[in-house]
């Protein structure tokens, strides 16, 4: 049986670094269980033996007002895979709409450094949305969809992604303030979502990043 948990399996693709020489630093924001058994985690060196909390509060001194959604009314493995590109983004928030449990393999521990939050019901993130003054954006290749290259994201927006093949549901469409698309090439209908999710997360860092 394979028991290698998930920070394992990270650090088996990133060796990171070992303990600590003695004396250790006197700062607050290191952990000594890192100082003494070395730091294995998929994190930049400049967060090397840093604890958990003091990596979120650094990232929360220059996080993005972008905000990300899913709608997350299938199982998907894409989910893990779009939270970890938001952590890479540096987002606001990562909104599960739907199921709570979700599939965080994918998301390789990411979100232990982003705010997540879940709500039940399309009203209940338009309401969070709307005390936080960001703006819902769809992201689907559907009629009447504005092409992504052309359109202008609002700075303070959350871009909503629906699940792989449904897509977002017409409760969702009609919530949003748009709807942008990617322009695709090739023969099929659709392209992955966390394929997706990554290139929308680049065209708004592009404008505002």
């Amino acid at each position: 049986m394979d028991t290698l948990g998930e920070d394992a399996l990270v650090a088996t693709s990133n060796p990171g670094v070992g303990p600590h020489p003695r004396p250790w630093p006197d700062d607050p924001r290191l952990d000594p269980a890192l100082l003494a058994d070395g730091d294995r985690r998929n994190v930049a060196d400049q967060y090397r033996y840093w604890s958990v909390e003091a990596i979120v509060a650094d990232l929360d001194t220059r996080r993005h007002p972008l905000h990300v959604a899913i709608q997350n009314w299938e199982h998907d493995f894409n989910i893990g895979s779009i939270v970890r590109t938001a952590n890479a983004f540096n987002v606001a928030g990562v909104h599960i709409l739907g199921r709570r449990r979700w599939n965080r393999r994918g998301a390789m521990v990411t979100d232990r450094y982003l705010h997540v939050h879940h709500h039940e019901s399309v009203a209940g993130l338009l309401e969070h949305l709307d005390a936080a003054g960001v703006t819902p954006v769809g992201v689907d290749n559907l009629p009447g969809s504005v092409p992504l290259e052309t359109a202008e994201l609002p700075e303070r927006c959350c871009l909503i992604f629906g699940s792989e093949g449904p897509g977002l549901t017409d409760e969702v469409v009609d919530a949003c303030a748009s709807v942008v698309a990617i322009s695709q090439y090739g023969s099929t209908r659709s392209i992955n979502a966390g394929a997706a999710a990554a290139i929308a997360m680049y065209h708004w860092a592009l404008r505002w990043a």
